[in-house]
């Protein structure tokens, strides 16, 4: 009589391994996959899109309130994130009013949309007019101040990234960052100085991008997150590329502009927010008459530090009919 042994069970298929006889609380908690189901943990994508509706309601607020670019229910993040390490706000701060600012950030990157705002808290004591740049250090709790006819500001900071290690930011006065404050006048200038230079085939446009006196040498605001504002002439469009930091870009400027997404259309709206995945082939395109500006956020620092940014250039993706332009939904 012939015996059929059962096939053995195939690593892919064990269950998760806990201990046999566990001596302790420490040891109890030990768990163990292997190299056949350790490494094929799916995540919901995250998806392109543009936060038009977000931005309306921010435009039009009368009362001071926060506006979050939130997809968490869509990333599977169980806090507020645009990205899995970024989380894009608007903040709306009435007339005469004040709005609390609670950095559980490394830091904040603070773009001054309209109006005009005085910001207090930690180190910064700072008048923010239309046009300004600000960076201020995570932990300590700061308080804006609207003018005569209130602030709106776009507001991005890696929150979900010590969200997701359960971390808090360092408090004063072992803060990693300082203050910055790049007013509009200055950053225009710089522009100027861009405009007057010339290019060459590896250049991706003419981008003005942020750092510090601290973190100079890595050209980077954050130590995670990058900053650039992006021009783009009318009449033309930047190359497609692609690299491994997701990035946040709030529109400024740019009738008749869009980008193409990972194949997808995103059509730009006055002060939204899009959102352009890691690692999605992207071009962007102004078939108006005038400048397009953009500022765009990446999760860059923490690439370059791992040497991982795979920046490149590729070859332009077309929209096709099956995939759906990018939306609020």
């Amino acid at each position: 009589m012939n015996v059929r042994l059962a096939a053995p069970v195939d690593m892919a298929d064990l269950p998760v391994q806990r201990p046999s006889a566990p001596q302790t609380a420490a040891q109890a908690r030990a768990r163990f996959f292997n190299s056949g189901n350790a490494f094929n943990i799916v995540l919901p994508a995250v998806p392109a899109r543009v936060f038009v509706d977000v931005a309306a309601r921010a435009l039009a607020a009368a009362h001071s309130a926060w506006f979050n670019c939130d997809q968490s229910a869509r990333l599977g993040c169980d806090f507020p994130a645009t990205t899995p390490l970024m989380l894009a706000r608007y903040a709306r701060v009435a007339p005469g009013d004040s709005l609390a600012v609670d950095a559980v950030a490394t830091g904040l990157i603070g773009y001054v949309i309209a109006g005009d705002a005085y910001c207090r808290g930690g180190d910064a004591e700072l008048m923010l007019a239309a046009g300004d740049v600000v960076l201020l250090p995570g932990g300590p709790r700061y308080r804006l101040h609207g003018g005569a006819d209130g602030a709106l500001l776009w507001i991005v900071g890696n929150q979900p990234q010590l969200a997701f290690d359960g971390l808090r930011p360092v408090l004063p006065p072992r803060v990693s960052l300082d203050v910055v404050h790049y007013p509009a006048a200055e950053i225009a200038r710089q522009l100027d100085v861009l405009f007057a230079a010339g290019t060459n085939d590896a250049t991706s446009g003419h981008a003005l991008v942020f750092s510090s006196e601290r973190y100079e040498a890595s050209r980077s605001l954050l130590p995670s997150l990058t900053l650039g504002y992006n021009t783009l002439p009318p009449q033309a469009a930047q190359r497609a590329h692609r690299h491994n930091s997701a990035a946040v870009t709030l529109i400024i400027q740019g009738q008749g502009c869009h980008s193409l997404v990972g194949g997808q259309r995103c059509d730009w709206e006055p002060w939204s927010t899009m959102v352009t995945p890691a690692g999605a082939p992207h071009s962007h395109h102004n078939e108006g008459d005038g400048r397009a500006l953009f500022l765009i956020v990446q999760d860059g620092g923490l690439h370059y530090h791992a040497r991982t940014m795979g920046f490149e250039f590729v070859p332009l993706a077309l929209p096709t009919a099956c995939r759906p332009r990018c939306s609020e939904s």
